[in-house]
């Protein structure tokens, strides 16, 4: 009696879990007995090879990251994105939070009392906190693109709730503005044309600091663009400065020596900070006649 020939089948969905080699095969021994399946599953490993295989196969080139289980990876070498970041978090947990600061941040926990409201730009070169040393608590911090301050009287923005929360409820001592170097929000606005795209968040935010953009035009506009969009880096921080004194409760606890309104420019080329403070007396009559703010104790760190 001839054998009835076996059959074999294969799922070929290597991403499911039930992924199974079917085996089919028909009885031997007369027409009487029934078919029976047998399932076998595929272990993890030849179904991670099979995956492979078909990214392979598809001549498709994977990307630097892929998401498994909310966790980024890194595909060229399988190893996660945030590992650098984790030892660098326990690093600080264990010499910094638990054996030298325990206390401080355990203070930090109840409550905060920072001396300087601090007013940067968003550009990942510039980091107030590894520039100028601040530690946890010292620092309210605002980041937006061109360390830029709105009017008063323009809508509301998250920086213009930051300097009411610090100020009003925090009751910082100083407000320090920072500029910096090449900075790629001032490059838009000295590029930016009159009109302008009025859809374009850059354009409307960068608009803010359009003053600095004509008084650095005013007085720079035979200079390189390079040195015109420095020229502006500078400007527009004594503009936003300016236009913090035109806050009502800003300028009254300046007036009355509570608080001190500071800029500073922050060179990263060369690595060196320039730093000065508004004189609000001499301010007060440039004021009037609408030329902008007074400074003194201005001194360049290098």
């Amino acid at each position: 009696m001839a054998a009835t020939p076996t059959h074999f089948s294969v799922s070929h969905d290597p991403f499911s879990s039930t992924s199974l080699l079917n085996l089919q095969t028909q009885a031997i021994f007369g027409p009487n007995h029934s078919l029976k399946t047998t399932q076998l599953r595929i272990p993890a490993s030849f179904r991670r090879k099979a995956t492979n295989l078909q990214v392979m196969a598809s001549g498709k080139t994977p990307g630097l990251t892929q998401e498994a289980n909310g966790v980024a990876i890194d595909r060229q070498n399988n190893t996660d994105v945030f590992d650098d970041m984790k030892q660098r978090f326990l690093a600080f947990k264990k010499l910094k939070y638990i054996r030298d600061d325990f206390e401080h941040y355990k203070n930090l926990a109840d409550a905060q009392a920072p001396k300087f409201l601090v007013i940067a730009c968003a550009d990942s070169r510039v980091c107030p906190s590894a520039v100028l040393g601040f530690q946890p608590g010292d620092a309210f911090t605002v980041r937006n693109i061109a360390n830029l301050v709105p009017p008063y009287e323009s809508g509301p923005t998250e920086t213009k709730a930051a300097l009411e929360f610090s100020v009003n409820t925090l009751n910082v001592e100083n407000i320090l503005v920072i500029g910096h170097s090449r900075c790629g929000g001032i490059q838009a606005l000295m590029k930016m044309e009159d009109e302008g795209d009025s859809r374009s968040f850059i354009h409307n935010w960068v608009v803010v600091g359009k003053k600095a953009k004509e008084s650095t035009k005013a007085v720079a506009s035979n200079l390189h663009f390079d040195h015109q969009c420095q020229h502006c880096e500078k400007a527009s921080i004594n503009h936003s400065l300016e236009r913090l004194l035109g806050y009502p409760w800003i300028e009254e606890k300046v007036r009355q020596g509570s608080l001190s309104l500071h800029g500073g420019y922050y060179n990263f080329v060369d690595c060196t900070f320039e730093k000065w403070t508004v004189d609000y007396a001499a301010s007060r009559g440039k004021k009037k006649e609408g030329s902008g703010i007074a400074v003194k104790d201005r001194s360049v760190w290098s």
